[in-house]
């Protein structure tokens, strides 16, 4: 299993992508090549990928670090293990290179939110460290 940064969207990536995303979410569409690309160039957004020993990718998580007024913060997003490939501590080694990362970049925390449906994802979560907090989450829709 390689966990790697990617530094170049490709058709790969596309291909990858419209099949992870629906996976995750049916509320969004699964990203163009234009978006994978953007993303990729945007400097404070990290996409990183899983793939087997087929070279094949079967996992993804986006690491996004930025600076506030009172510090570096970080977020995870969209972490993603193809169904077929679950159960093999993908979305273990992904969280790992992602916390690595953001220590790396100096960040002193890293927050995330997931849907309390995705039970397994919730596990990992907890078992990587994360702890669960009691906040009041907002959001606009635009």
């Amino acid at each position: 299993m390689l966990i790697e940064i990617v530094t170049q969207a490709d058709e790969e990536l596309y291909t990858a992508f419209q099949c992870l995303v629906p996976q995750l979410t049916e509320n969004n569409p699964p990203p163009s090549l234009g978006d994978l690309t953007a993303l990729v160039q945007d400097t404070s957004s990290t996409l990183m990928v899983a793939r087997n020993d087929s070279g094949q990718i079967v996992g993804a998580l986006t690491l996004t670090i930025y600076r506030v007024p009172t510090g570096i913060r970080s977020i995870i997003e969209d972490v993603i293990v193809d169904r077929a490939a679950r159960g093999q501590g993908i979305g273990e080694l992904l969280m790992q290179r992602a916390i690595q990362v953001a220590r790396q970049k100096g960040a002193a925390h890293i927050a995330l939110t997931s849907n309390p449906m995705r039970e397994a994802a919730n596990r990992l979560y907890l078992r990587v460290g994360f702890k669960k907090r009691e906040t009041n989450a907002y959001q606009l829709k635009l």
